[in-house]
C-alpha cells in the first residue's frame, strides 16, 4: 500500500504490524483507514472546522500527511472519547463499527508508547470498547441452501457452482476462497491461508471435489494471467471480491431469498450453522474448521432458532395437562 499522505510514524506502525504482528493486508487497509481519519478529525478540530464536518467524505481533503506527533503527546483519554462521540453522532457509527477503531487506536498508541517510545504516556491504555450486543448471525436454512444451488446456471455454472459449493460447505472466509491456488489442492485437502497467515488443512467432501473436478474441466488454461489461480474471472485473472460477492447476490435473487438475509459473509455462517445443527459438528471442530483464534467467536453458531424455542415449550411435561383439568 502506498502510505505517503499519512506521517512517517504511522507509516512505521502500519509495516510493525505487517512484519512483526503478521497481520493481514485487510486489517493492515482497516488501521490505515482508520488512523488517517483520527488525524484528520484532530486536524479539523485544531482549525476550529469541526462544525463543517457533517459526513466522512468532509474529511477528505484533509492533508495530514505532515502531522506532528507532538499534538499526539497532548491528548488524553478524555479527547479520544470525543473522538468516539463525534463519530457516533456525526457519522452514525455503530457500535461495532467503533470498537474496531478502539482497536485500531489502542494498538497505534500501545506502539507509540512501548515500541517506538515517540510519546511520553499511553492516553489510550485505559480506553474502553463500546458494550456489543449478542448478535445471531444471519444464514439459510437448509432448504434455502438447496434452493440456491439449484438456482446456479449460465455461461460460467460450473465455476460459480464451485465456488457457492465450497462456501456452503466449507465455511470460508471470501478472502480465502478467491486466494485459493491450484497447488492448495492435494486429494481431498485444501490448504487455507487465513487470518494473520494463519494456515489450517480443510478436507474436501464429495460435493467440493466434484463441483472443483467439473469446474476444472472447462476451467481456462491458455492466456491465464494468475496460472495457479484456482478461480477465474472472464479476464482469465484470478477472481476478485466484489465479482464472487456479484455471484452470490444474483444467484440469491435468482432462487427468491431475501437479498437483504444473504451475502457472501453470510455463507460462511450457513456452512457453520448447517454443520453445527444437522451434522452434530462439535464446537471445537467448528472452531478448527473456521479458522478462529477464540472459542468465544465460535459459540456465535451455538445460537437457537425460534422453532427450538417452542419445541423446547412443547416437551414441557405439563403441557397438554390444562385441558385435562379443565374437563376434570
Amino acid at each position: 500500500m502506498n502510505f505517503s499522505d499519512i506521517p512517517s510514524y504511522v507509516a512505521d506502525f502500519l509495516n510493525y504490524m505487517i512484519t512483526i504482528k503478521n497481520k493481514s493486508p485487510n486489517t493492515i487497509k482497516e488501521y490505515y483507514y482508520d488512523l488517517r481519519n483520527f488525524l484528520r478529525y484532530l486536524k479539523a478540530k485544531d482549525l476550529n472546522m469541526l462544525s463543517q464536518i457533517e459526513k466522512i467524505e468532509d474529511l477528505e481533503n484533509i492533508d495530514v500527511s505532515n502531522f506532528e506527533i507532538e499534538k499526539l503527546k497532548a491528548l488524553t483519554l478524555s479527547n479520544l472519547y470525543e473522538y468516539f462521540s463525534f463519530l457516533a453522532t456525526h457519522f452514525n457509527n455503530g457500535p461495532y463499527a467503533r470498537a474496531r477503531k478502539v482497536a485500531s487506536i489502542r494498538s497505534f498508541f500501545k506502539y507509540l508508547y512501548s515500541k517506538a517510545k515517540l510519546i511520553p504516556d499511553n492516553p489510550a491504555k485505559d480506553l474502553e470498547s463500546p458494550k456489543l450486543g449478542k448478535r445471531n448471525p444471519r444464514y439459510l436454512t437448509l432448504d434455502e441452501s438447496k434452493k440456491l444451488l439449484s438456482a446456479i446456471d449460465g455461461e460460467n455454472k460450473e465455476r460459480d457452482f464451485a465456488i457457492i459449493t465450497i462456501f456452503l460447505n466449507c465455511g470460508l472466509r471470501l478472502s480465502e476462497l478467491v486466494n485459493i491456488n491450484l497447488s492448495d489442492i492435494k486429494d481431498d485437502m485444501l490448504r487455507i491461508v487465513g487470518k494473520g497467515n494463519k494456515e489450517r488443512i480443510i478436507y474436501l467432501n464429495k460435493a467440493c471435489k466434484d463441483a472443483i473436478e467439473n469446474y476444472l474441466k472447462v476451467r481456462p488454461t491458455e492466456g491465464v494471467k494468475d496460472k495457479d489461480a484456482l478461480f477465474l474471472s472472464e479476464r482469465k485473472k484470478r477472481i476478485s471480491r466484489r465479482t464472487v460477492q456479484y455471484i452470490v447476490e444474483k444467484y440469491v435473487k435468482m432462487a427468491g431469498i431475501n437479498q437483504k438475509k444473504i451475502s457472501a459473509h453470510k455463507l460462511r455462517h450457513t456452512a457453520a450453522t448447517l454443520m453445527y445443527r444437522h451434522g452434530k459438528v462439535d464446537i471445537r471442530s467448528l472452531q478448527t474448521i473456521l479458522g478462529h483464534q477464540s472459542i468465544s467467536t465460535t459459540e456465535i453458531y451455538t445460537h437457537v432458532n425460534d422453532d427450538d424455542i417452542k419445541k423446547a415449550f412443547e416437551k414441557n411435561p405439563l403441557s397438554g395437562e390444562n385441558q385435562d383439568v379443565l374437563d376434570s
